[in-house]
């Protein structure tokens, strides 16, 4: 999780409990203080619940990239490498050719 992701998580946890402790000691009615809890303790919920899937979308996104360049990094390197196989492949056919040649000047003699 990135330094922001934390910071802003922290302010929001903080938020929630602050708002539920100034509930809970605020002169108040027994009903009226519940609904204020149930009701901060819904928001805070929402909150979390927001910051989570902000989160994972930023973890998803950054996923996404590092795994489009992997494949392009992947594909440059097979290319790179049939380059250097076609270039072995000709290097043996002229070796073959030589041998060749040479194996029939060893048959005349």
């Amino acid at each position: 999780m990135s330094k922001t992701g934390n910071i802003i998580t922290g302010i929001v946890s903080g938020l929630a409990i602050g708002a539920t402790l100034g509930v809970l000691f605020a002169p108040d009615k027994g009903s009226k203080t519940r609904k204020k809890i149930k009701k901060t303790a819904k928001e805070s919920k929402d909150a979390i619940v927001e910051k989570t899937n902000e989160i994972t979308q930023q973890l998803n996104n950054a996923f996404s990239s590092k795994q489009n360049e992997f494949s392009k990094e992947l594909d440059a390197m097979v290319q790179n490498m049939s380059y250097k196989a076609d270039d072995v492949i000709d290097a043996m056919e002229k070796k073959l050719a030589k041998l060749k040649k040479e194996n029939e000047q060893i048959k005349m003699n």
